[in-house]
């Protein structure tokens, strides 16, 4: 498949080159050349700094998330690799002030691994910076056995949480209990119906009968939990919504926030179809959806899939949900319901 690049080792230069042209009022580059940081910081003024190190390949999560009341930096790896110990101090020091710096890592093993390293070397250094580990994809551990389980989209409503929280004054401590407190209400399970190509490699990163579906299918592709044979989209949402509670019980009346998420390669079309039987199903159930996120924001370039996230937030939680940002390619989230 055709990919548009200029050369495979400036891809995600070239990216960002173009990413902080567009937005030159809400964006700059940092020191380091990786690093993509708010134009107006707070952090030297008494703001906790909220940041994140990650492989590119996966836009727009997390360098469009970069702006007032989501992230103040996004240190950019390479495509699907994780952002070296080294960048990762780079960004810390570039945005962390006297009231510290929540490092958020998606658990992956490289991220973790060189998202640990950058923050015990900053702490080394003096700074105070609380690593937060993410996780969500009920597919990749045991119910148990949360603390195993893969980084996926659901990981998104950390970033915006802690982002309007840490905006509007909360510290360091309150914070990392609140992003705890929003990991344990997530669930998360995803399908893939075709590959991605890889832009390093030119090549597909996994091969699919043309009448399945593989579940629990990861960013990376990552080998999925089973398969599924094509048929309608109101049977397949019927099975992942059913592993998803399973995994975690929602009671009927609790306000629930629904997150589809477009893998790359799926229309909005087909998203918005996919949701519609999500609201209704969870109807039945009594369960009342609220605030939806809808669209690609957590991609693998143009792979065929989505997931269904699952998020039973607080009043305080949906608050911050639902508050303003100034972040390019995050969605304005509505006041629908509750």
């Amino acid at each position: 498949m055709k990919k548009l690049f200029n050369t495979k080792e400036r891809m995600p230069d070239d990216m960002i080159d173009g990413f902080v042209a567009a937005y030159p009022d809400l964006i700059c580059r940092g020191a380091d050349p990786r690093v993509v940081r708010r134009k107006m910081l707070r952090t030297k003024e008494g703001k906790v700094a909220l940041l994140i190190g990650n492989g590119s390949g996966h836009e727009p999560i997390a360098m469009g998330f970069v702006g007032e009341g989501l992230l103040d930096a996004n240190v950019v790896g390479d495509v699907f690799a994780a952002s070296s110990p080294d960048a990762i101090l780079e960004g810390i020091e570039e945005v962390c002030g006297d009231a510290g710096a929540v490092l958020l890592i998606s658990r992956h093993e490289g991220d973790v691994i060189n998202g640990n390293a950058a923050a015990l070397m900053a702490q080394d250094d003096g700074l105070n910076v609380q690593p937060l580990l993410m996780y969500d994809d009920i597919s990749s551990a045991p119910k148990g056995q949360e603390d195993e389980r893969r980084g996926a989209a659901g990981t998104m409503f950390i970033y915006k949480i802690l982002g309007a929280a840490a905006e509007e004054g909360m510290q360091i401590e309150d914070l990392m209990t609140l992003g705890a407190e929003v990991r344990a209400a997530t669930r998360t399970l995803g399908a893939a119906v075709s590959p991605g190509v890889s832009p390093l490699t030119g090549e597909l990163m996994f091969t699919l009968p043309e009448d399945e579906v593989f579940i629990g299918m990861g960013v990376h592709g990552e080998p999925g939990v089973g398969r599924r044979k094509v048929g309608p989209v109101q049977d397949l949402v019927v099975y992942m919504l059913g592993e998803l509670l399973e995994d975690r019980a929602i009671e009927a009346g609790t306000p629930t926030v629904v997150l589809v998420n477009g893998a790359g390669g799926t229309t909005m079309m087909e998203l918005l179809t996919i949701y519609g039987e999500v609201h209704r199903q969870l109807g039945e159930k009594g369960i009342e959806p609220v605030s939806p996120m809808i669209g690609s924001y957590s991609t693998t370039q143009e792979m065929g899939g989505f997931s269904i996230s699952l998020f039973t937030p607080t009043p305080q939680m949906l608050a911050l949900w639902r508050a303003p940002h100034k972040a390019p390619h995050f969605p304005h989230i509505t006041a629908q319901g509750a």
